[in-house]
């Protein structure tokens, strides 16, 4: 369910995640540092209440080839 939820939104927070879902806050916390120990999510804010989890994935698939290009001389 997590994996579906983060595949229309790359983004979340535990919050949403406990109202889309109706799974308790406890679960949700619990099931997201599981998906960010196995490095499925990862917390983007490094904050300790309101973090929002972003799906790696995702990201490093909308982020191939967007590095900046040489500097010609």
């Amino acid at each position: 369910m997590a994996g579906q939820l983060f595949q229309q939104n790359p983004f979340h927070t535990a919050n949403q995640i406990v109202q889309i879902t109706g799974l308790s806050a406890p679960t949700v916390n619990a099931a997201l540092a599981d998906l960010e120990r196995l490095g499925i999510v990862d917390e983007v804010t490094g904050r300790k209440r309101g973090r929002v989890f972003s799906y790696r994935r995702y990201l490093a698939i909308l982020s191939e080839g967007t590095d900046p290009l040489p500097l010609s001389s």
